[in-house]
């Protein structure tokens, strides 16, 4: 099959291969192959091809072949897919055309540019593309049959580690594994009294004309990201901000003022200036309960005493996060902080310092099973707090060795069985469904015998 970073290319959303592609001449269409029912243009291909192209890949004269079978395969997929009836809901089509628009608007700066660059209305590019997702959906449904149940043994790791070339060992850099304990400090019912009851006399200065609401944002709001611009936030998706938030100004109509609301940063009111479809200009005040300097300190004493029976070795990093830390995502981890990027537990070092650099500090000259005093920190929804980091495992600069990237090829033992088990599927789908492609492609040479 098509190599996998070819692949993740071609199924990929990305927005310089969007506008390498609209600035190619348009190519004469035509059918250049058959799968079942479903059939590929020359422009799918060619719209592929140049993708590849925007994004600076390596052609030859073998890519069109390779993106030919990889578009076969999704064809097959699709072909079998309606064969047995598979179906996927309205919903689920519409929430990835919700996350497809989000991401792309997102990349374009806002559904103004979005629009002007393709000359349509949001709502009308999501109709377009509405087969062409739910096919998308078809065949990962299918796909998702075909490699389901699989899994790997010990011994099918070690052998397959056992089967790369010693001059073929992928080396990995230095990797680093970092655990936190958070204390975050209680908030009084008095102080949550005292920002509601604050917030709302602000409020009903607005309503009663008394005040404009961006004179209130500008004086007030504790909002970092709108306060100097009068509280405002353009071109906001839905599902960018907090559920309570999106919930008040996807309902509004133009110049309605929300309620008071509570979220996890505070108490917002907010006003809606415009809805463009799934985006919205609104101002926006937030006035968070105030932190009194004697909860942080003992939140800090709680963190103390934790640190405390960590040093005594009374108890693991792990438990101690799993019955003390405030963090909820990576409490239930052994405290393991989540890398964004992968998905993982591990950082290379210079991704931790993209994701926090004061965290990349602190670690940076700790052993394995080393953590630091508890330090002040601010959470990711911008509150005082006090934690406790730790360093769970730290590797140079290595060649992957099953001690230390057990997972990794663990991973990749995975992978090589799906892909066995996707060449056989094809194997027998392709001798049993009717597949025609053009002359021009019939010399190509496939991994997989698509002509019978």
């Amino acid at each position: 099959m098509i190599n996998s970073r070819i692949k993740l290319l071609l199924a990929g959303c990305c927005l310089l291969c969007m506008l390498g592609v609209n600035a190619q001449e348009k190519v004469i269409d035509r059918i250049v192959a058959v799968v079942g029912n479903n059939y590929i243009l020359q422009s799918d291909l060619e719209t592929q091809y140049q993708q590849l192209i925007a994004a600076q890949e390596p052609v030859d004269e073998n890519t069109r072949c390779k993106i030919m079978e990889e578009l076969l395969y999704q064809k097959l997929l699709l072909a079998q897919a309606q064969k047995d009836s598979l179906d996927v809901s309205e919903g689920q089509v519409e929430q990835e055309l919700e996350r497809r628009m989000r991401y792309y608007i997102q990349q374009f700066g806002s559904e103004e540019k979005f629009v002007a660059f393709y000359g349509k209305s949001v709502e009308d590019y999501k109709i377009e593309l509405k087969d062409d997702v739910r096919e998308l959906l078809l065949e990962q449904q299918m796909q998702s049959k075909i490699t389901e149940g699989l899994s790997v043994t010990p011994n099918e790791v070690k052998e397959y580690f056992k089967s790369i070339p010693e001059d073929s060992i992928p080396f990995i850099n230095a990797e680093i594994e970092v655990g936190q304990i958070v204390k975050k400090p209680s908030i009084t019912p008095e102080a949550k009294k005292a920002a509601k009851d604050k917030i709302e006399g602000l409020r009903q200065r607005v309503l009663k004309g008394e005040a404009t609401f961006a004179a209130m944002a500008a004086l007030y709001s504790m909002d970092p990201g709108s306060a100097s611009k009068g509280g405002v936030y353009e071109g906001i998706q839905r599902g960018q901000f907090v559920p309570e938030w999106d919930a008040w100004a996807f309902k509004l109509k133009p110049n309605e003022i929300s309620e008071v609301f509570e979220t996890v940063y505070g108490f917002f009111f907010i006003q809606l200036i415009e809805r463009r479809g799934e985006a919205v200009d609104a101002r926006s005040l937030l006035i968070a309960p105030a932190v009194d300097a004697n909860d942080l300190y003992r939140a800090k004493l709680s963190l103390d005493t934790t640190y405390t029976r960590l040093l005594a070795d009374t108890a693991t990093f792990a438990d101690m996060a799993a019955r003390y830390s405030d963090d909820e995502e990576s409490k239930n981890s052994g405290g393991l902080i989540i890398n964004p990027y992968t998905g993982s537990t591990r950082f290379q070092m210079d991704e931790l310092g993209q994701y926090e650099q004061t965290i990349a500090f602190a670690v940076d000259n700790l052993k394995i099973g080393e953590f630091t005093k508890p330090m002040a920190s601010t959470t990711s929804d911008g509150k005082q707090a006090y934690r406790i980091l730790y360093v769970k495992n730290r590797t140079l600069p290595h060649k992957a060795n099953l001690v230390d990237d057990y997972q990794s090829i663990q991973n990749a033992t995975l992978s090589k069985k799906q892909q066995a088990a996707i060449q056989a599927w094809i194997k027998k789908k392709s001798a049993s469904t009717y597949v025609h492609l053009a002359d021009d492609f019939k010399n190509c040479t496939f991994n997989n015998k698509w002509i019978n």
